[in-house]
């Protein structure tokens, strides 16, 4: 009888198994992900209707008639910049130029929801090919599904999972942000010589023009590519830098010149002008939109506080390492690998991203869990590998399910709040 009890206990460990090993194959995972995310619009509005804030596609729109402010005026201005009668975004344009294509078609009431679902869905899949290419150069040593159970997280157990199917224009340019910044690190560990610099030095040309402070977050892939080739010459080295640097500086010119032909200056782009909620007018006026006032909150709400129960402060944000406890693994790496370059470059990556986001005016509200902590989740990613190589499989798979859960129920509250 023993036998045969312990039968069906197996073959359910079986299944899970199989299943998260089918989360490790980058076109099932982004496949998978689709179905997921496009279910969880569905289910709240639909996956073809614009969200509350798609003004994505009005800047596409702008775009589409040969100007740089809006044409159309949405239903809603708030967040946006009103400057010598004419508004505009304090937003990086790539997203828009993204979905000039849609909005072309579809006009300025193209759902920002479908673009935003698919997205999410790549992203999920280009997790998987990052994590994949990075345990073939040796950065990550892991089992099949240990690298399954880390894309499910990611996909369902951390903020991606909350910004994923909502659309709106801060949730979509942040996942956009991440979408880049994990191409320059699959170009770094996939590729070698000239091709892997210059698509991660495009890659994070791409990402300036979305987040420009996520420009840090390719610290990393910058020392991997440097790492991996340094038994070059070094003028041939030089010449490869400059490859990866050119597209870069390039983008950083042509956003020189759209911040000053917005607001006659290369280094505006609009946040005194912009109609920002009226509970940030007090502090933003005596301390402006950085400033190390913010940080004792930020902090708080990033790292220390738990949503749970649901209450009016849960749209504040959530604890990184509690709302997604895997993450704790990112701390143990820095001390299992302690002696590994590739761990402290990591944290480096994250530090360096994490400083801005910790010094700005807003903790990321109205939201569920810290979401600005998806700029660096690609690297924190990385690092969490590293710590769960010795991890049992089950051990993993709780932590996994606790965060899933936990950031399922958050996005149902959530979705009820905006």
């Amino acid at each position: 009888m023993t036998g045969t009890a312990e039968r069906p206990k197996k073959n359910l460990l079986e299944i899970i198994r199989g299943f998260a090993c089918e989360w490790e194959r980058p076109w099932s995972a982004a496949f998978f992900a689709l179905i997921l995310y496009g279910l969880l619009a569905a289910a709240r509005g639909g996956v073809l209707a614009a969200s509350v804030a798609p003004y994505y596609n009005y800047l596409a729109d702008a775009f589409l008639h040969g100007q740089l402010n809006f044409r159309l005026i949405p239903p809603s201005i708030h967040d946006l910049v009103q400057y010598k009668g004419a508004l505009y975004p304090y937003w990086g344009p790539l997203p828009a130029v993204l979905m000039m294509p849609l909005v072309l078609i579809g006009g300025v009431g193209a759902s920002d929801v479908l673009f935003t679902v698919l997205i999410a869905a790549v992203n999920v899949g280009l997790v998987a090919a990052v994590l994949r290419a990075a345990q073939g150069r040796g950065v990550l040593q892991l089992k099949t599904f240990q690298r399954g159970l880390l894309v499910i997280f990611f996909a369902m157990g951390t903020v991606h999972l909350v910004l994923a199917p909502l659309g709106r224009v801060w949730f979509t340019g942040q996942l956009v942000g991440f979408l880049f910044a994990g191409l320059a690190y699959w170009a770094a560990f996939s590729l070698r010589g000239w091709k892997a610099f210059l698509l991660a030095g495009a890659a994070m040309a791409s990402v300036v023009a979305t987040r420009n402070h996520m420009l840090l977050v390719g610290i990393f892939p910058a020392w991997f590519l440097l790492h991996e080739h340094w038994h070059l010459r070094w003028k041939q080295l030089i010449r490869l830098c400059l490859l990866a640097a050119l597209p870069i500086l390039l983008m950083l010119a042509l956003l020189g010149w759209y911040n000053w032909a917005r607001f006659a200056n290369p280094l505006e782009v609009g946040l005194p002008y912009h109609n920002m909620d009226a509970n940030f007018w007090l502090t933003y006026g005596r301390y402006g939109a950085f400033n190390l006032h913010y940080l004792p909150v930020n902090f708080y709400y990033q790292y220390i506080f738990y949503p749970f129960p649901f209450r009016a402060l849960s749209t504040m944000g959530g604890s990184l390492f509690l709302l997604s406890p895997l993450f704790f693994a990112a701390l143990w790496a820095l001390w299992k690998e302690r002696r590994s370059t590739h761990a402290w470059v990591l944290l480096a990556a994250i530090l360096a991203v994490d400083i801005p986001i910790l010094l700005l005016m807003g903790t990321g509200w109205v939201q569920f869990g810290p979401r600005y902590t998806l700029d660096f989740t690609m690297p924190l990613l990385l690092l969490t590998g590293m710590g769960i190589r010795e991890w049992r499989g089950r051990l993993i798979a709780l932590l996994v399910a606790v965060s899933v859960l936990q950031y399922v129920a958050g996005y149902i509250f959530l979705s009820a709040q905006i």
